[in-house]
């Protein structure tokens, strides 16, 4: 079996594709919205976060074969649970991450390392924070004593725990903006205007994650963007295309199948 780390859109296709032609394929999410997009594509799923532990565990007890890291380009430490589970059990690894968004010769873009360098960034470059990072470093903002003036706005997924999360950090209502993305450069820019947004913060998430229509809005309407940086890790294997993680794949198992 392959076991299959697929937390975005395009991880999905990614699974199912290798489940066309490889399968078995099992895929992984966390969250339930994540899990009810792959039953709907009719993809085998659990719903599971682990780590590193729980990781090799559930390799093992699911007999895996291979991996394909095809996570979030953010969620560092799945990817990094992954690598040493797949290490420590000699079970081969294939990382999937999508592209980077070219950044554009603007001025007003600055790139921070870390989401708490970004916080204490955006403190000093206006008044209105329009948060474009989702819900898990919410709260990073909200604890950093620059920001505590400031007017944060959080666009986030439309889901019940995510909503309850905001509420729980100090976010009213008229500060939270649920809706499920990409946006369009249009609804980037009235969503910005709408909020009078005087900074921008965001992930380099890649064209597929909306990352080039959010700077082009805010660009053309002359706001500050702080762009979180993506982490950096020494994958084993990486691939950026999905046709690169189907080649990989057929010639570690081809491999496979030769030792046996």
């Amino acid at each position: 079996m392959i076991f299959c780390i697929a937390g975005t859109g395009d991880g999905r296709t990614l699974a199912l594709r290798l489940h066309k032609e490889h399968g078995p394929v099992l895929a992984s999410v966390v969250s339930e919205y994540g899990e009810k997009l792959a039953q709907e594509a009719e993809l085998p799923v659990v719903q599971t976060a682990l780590d590193q532990v729980g990781m090799e565990t559930f390799l093992q007890e699911q007999g895996v074969r291979l991996v394909v890291d095809a996570s979030h380009p953010y969620a560092v430490n799945v990817s990094r649970n992954a690598i040493a589970a797949c290490s420590n059990l000699a079970v081969p690894y294939v990382r999937y991450e999508r592209p980077a968004c070219a950044l554009p010769n603007y001025a007003k873009l600055h790139v921070a390392e870390d989401y708490e360098a970004a916080a204490r960034l955006a403190a000093s470059l206006g008044e209105v924070i329009f948060l474009t990072t989702g819900s898990r470093q919410l709260g990073i903002f909200r604890a950093e004593p620059l920001l505590k003036n400031k007017r944060l706005v959080a666009r986030v997924l439309p889901e019940v725990s995510v909503l309850e999360q905001c509420r729980s950090l100090g976010f009213l209502p008229k500060d939270i903006v649920a809706m499920q993305g990409p946006f369009s450069l249009e609804l980037n820019q009235a969503l910005y205007r709408a909020f009078q947004a005087e900074v921008v913060v965001m992930k380099n998430s890649g064209n597929s994650g909306g990352c080039e229509e959010k700077i082009d809005a805010a660009a053309a309407l002359g706001l500050e963007v702080v762009l979180v940086d993506r982490p950096r890790l020494a994958y084993p294997v990486c691939c950026e295309t999905e046709e690169q993680v189907l080649q990989q794949v057929a010639a570690l198992l081809e491999k496979e199948t030769t030792k046996k």
